[in-house]
């Protein structure tokens, strides 16, 4: 592969989880219009994520609850049975029309993406990274994990290096539980502390195989600078990895509603700059992010930086258009601030390294 190649598909334009779910917004779908108006996707880059066979999702999840998904797609409810077994209808896992084809196409392009970069390359599948999914049941707005069936097809295919990075507010459970002691597998977790689902504390080390740092509130850039100089880039390295997987979920910015964390835009794509060039092998992945525009300006930005695009300071006015047509039902979403409409890039947010994220730094490392 000679350039990084996008995966997408126009399931995710029209189906939402429901008006009230903070998966109602568009995500998908505004990084591939922002991509298209800014000249940087088109029909040579560009792949439509297939639909995954339920016989290829059962590598990873029980064919039981496979049945379950399908099941309550096609009857667009569940029995209080499934709902307590699968967790399919509850108010994170809502039942909805595209209940099962909207996570089978997400992970039919993480799968896809992996066989791509067989012999070595870049895809980007913004669609992935749910990171919650579980075999047997839904989990966290996940029906499915993607990742970890991304990281399954690339062990198949006879790799046995694989470093997974996830810099999602939200700690990577699903994707524990898979790899729990893998002498293959080498996971890197970034994620708020004491938040949902209250797992990858720090002296959780997954049977040796993960490196949790849950973080404080208000983590700032030149924190994440830190955690990525000092953590996330040694460990990958020190793994030799024929393949990275990264898990660039965009909740971790200031403006998100689910976390209280306060980054820039930069701080990921920083990452995703510093990852691609340590193995020759990479696959990037969405995950979390819950306002709409800065989910749609930094994954935009993320196919820059794969790219090595240059990020205009200002868009341009029809690239803007796509920005002042998203509505979101939120306090903040009725008068948004002019840089969610006319620009990708944040301001930085700057500020000092705090001591105890300091020292569980020192701790990590000393693993390495």
């Amino acid at each position: 592969m000679n350039s990084p190649i996008f995966i997408g598909s126009e399931i995710y334009r029209h189906s939402t989880y429901g008006s009230k779910h903070p998966l109602a917004i568009p995500r998908v779908s505004t990084v591939i219009d922002l991509c298209r108006a800014l000249g940087w996707l088109d029909a040579g880059n560009y792949r439509v994520s297939p639909c995954a066979k339920p016989s290829a999702l059962h590598r990873f999840h029980r064919p039981e609850y496979i049945d379950a998904l399908q099941a309550a797609e096609t009857a667009q409810a569940v029995s209080d049975d499934v709902r307590s077994t699968y967790a399919l209808g509850t108010l994170s896992n809502p039942v909805f029309p595209e209940m099962y084809r909207r996570p089978a196409t997400a992970a039919g392009g993480s799968m896809l993406g992996a066989e791509l970069i067989r012999d070595g390359g870049i895809v980007y599948n913004p669609a992935g990274g749910t990171h919650h999914g579980l075999p047997d049941r839904a989990n966290g707005f996940c029906y499915l994990n993607d990742p970890v069936l991304a990281i399954m097809t690339l062990l198949q295919m006879g790799l046995d290096r694989i470093v997974y990075v996830d810099i999602d507010a939200h700690h990577c459970d699903g994707v524990e539980v898979a790899f729990h002691g893998s002498d293959k597998v080498r996971m890197i977790s970034v994620h708020e502390t004491r938040r949902w689902p209250f797992t990858g504390r720090l002296e959780d080390e997954a049977g040796g195989a993960a490196f949790n740092l849950p973080v404080a509130r208000n983590l700032n850039d030149d924190e994440f600078a830190a955690i990525l100089e000092q953590l996330v880039l040694p460990a990958t390295q020190a793994f030799s990895p024929q393949a990275i997987v990264l898990q660039c979920g965009a909740d971790a910015v200031a403006e998100d509603p689910l976390s209280r964390l306060t980054l820039s835009n930069s701080s990921h794509w920083n990452a995703v700059a510093a990852l691609k060039e340590l193995a020759p092998r990479f696959l990037v992945l969405g995950g979390g992010g819950y306002n709409p525009w800065s989910v749609g300006r930094l994954w935009t930005g993320v196919w820059a930086t794969l790219n090595g695009f240059d990020i205009p300071d200002r868009l341009d006015m029809g690239t803007q258009t796509i920005l002042r047509a998203l509505t979101w039902n939120r306090s903040a979403g009725r008068k948004p601030p002019a840089h969610w409409l006319d620009t990708l890039r944040d301001a930085p947010n700057f500020g000092p390294v705090r001591e105890e994220l300091s020292q569980d730094l020192h701790r990590l490392a000393a693993r390495i």
